[in-house]
């Protein structure tokens, strides 16, 4: 695919126009999308006719919190990623709601800087959506992709956007995405490059002090960061010299109570990595990185392992693209490039963003894997 600048995109933008961002992948999905601040009846009703997806509007955490617009299932985000709040509408100025001109002006009363909680009712035919601080950075989402691009054009970080759906009612991917823009005169652009360009300019994560760690499974040196949006620190174990130029043996996880405190495998699942047999396998073979987030695990899901356990179901797969984001910097810091990746396969969304390539994944196969 062939994408435009990210600062074309920005120009566009600032000048009122509509983007399309998509997945770094060939066959990635892509979004429709402009500045909150601008929409109005006439690009709502673009959005329905030409990219015929759900139309959301993207917010900061803090623009909801003053809001009061409150996750619509709680810890939704850890399970899909994504932050939807209840829908809303704007409290005066609509009819019915539904009409372009009442979602343009539900929009706006939204992004008012001036409106409060009382301004909104709920439910309503606007649908919010939290982005994660730190954007792209944390998460390498549309949501996030949307805002970011927002703030970074001169505007609130808010904007409305919409999935592009193809003539068959699917999630458009690749040249069909191409060929609506270029039918349209859009600019469009992926992820990865949104990503690239915010390494340039900004980043969520300060090195901090680096210390030798004895280990029983041997020496490591361990590298400190501190998240600037969350002041969590989180840790990379390194062990041996890292070559830009050859794959690395690379873990990237946060602490499980269940996987990495008490050594349990899913039952009826294949055996997994956990951090006791990352760091054997990293020490064993001499050379790797296992990147230690601060994540917290929530009560709930700790309580949704158990239950599944007890009943001798399979913890489904599960990969919360919100790590991505700080794994890679820290990672790309530690001067990482390319990766085999500790994992069973999975989509890593916008990885080349960060210069960084998964040559292999090398899932968990028992003793063997601890090999030299």
């Amino acid at each position: 695919m062939s994408f435009d600048s990210v600062q074309t995109l920005l120009d566009a933008l600032g000048a009122g126009r509509m983007v399309v961002i998509c997945d770094d992948e060939q066959d990635g999905e892509g979004v429709l999308l402009m500045a909150a601040e601008r929409t109005d009846a006439e690009a709502v009703n673009f959005m329905a006719m030409h990219a015929r997806g759900l139309i959301c509007l993207g917010l900061g955490e803090a623009h909801c919190q003053r809001l009061g617009l409150d996750l619509m299932v709680p810890h939704s985000r850890a399970a899909h990623g994504l932050g939807f709040t209840c829908s809303i509408e704007a409290r005066q100025g609509v009819t019915t709601g539904i009409s372009a001109a009442d979602r343009a002006h539900s929009i706006q009363v939204t992004v008012d800087p001036a409106s409060t909680a009382f301004d909104i009712v709920q439910p309503g035919h606007v649908f919010p959506v939290q982005a994660l601080p730190g954007g792209v950075m944390q998460r390498a989402g549309h949501v996030e992709a949307a805002c970011d691009l927002a703030r970074l054009a001169g505007f609130q970080p808010a904007a409305t956007l919409v999935s592009i759906l193809d003539e068959a009612g699917e999630l458009a991917r690749g040249e069909v995405l191409q060929d609506l823009a270029a039918q349209h005169g859009l600019p469009i652009c992926s992820i990865a490059e949104l990503i690239h360009y915010r390494i340039l300019h900004e980043g969520t994560i300060r090195r901090g002090e680096q210390y030798p760690l004895s280990t029983r499974h041997g020496e490591f040196r361990v590298v400190s960061y501190q998240d600037t949006y969350q002041g969590q620190v989180h840790l990379a174990l390194v062990c041996g010299d890292i070559d830009r130029a050859r794959p690395t043996l690379v873990r990237v996880q946060a602490l499980e109570t269940l996987r990495d405190a008490l050594g349990c495998d899913s039952e009826g699942a294949a055996r997994q990595w956990n951090l006791d047999r990352s760091l054997a396998h990293i020490a064993a073979v001499g050379n790797g990185v296992l990147v230690l987030l601060a994540q917290r695990e929530s009560g709930e899901a700790l309580l949704e392992q158990l239950r599944l356990r007890s009943a001798g179901q399979p913890r489904p797969p599960h990969f919360p693209q919100r790590t991505l984001g700080i794994g890679a910097q820290i990672l790309r810091d530690v001067g990482v490039r390319r990766m085999q990746l500790m994992s069973s396969p999975v989509p890593y969304k916008a990885v080349s963003g960060f210069e960084l390539e998964v040559a292999e994944f090398v899932p968990y196969s028992g003793d063997a894997a601890l090999a030299t």
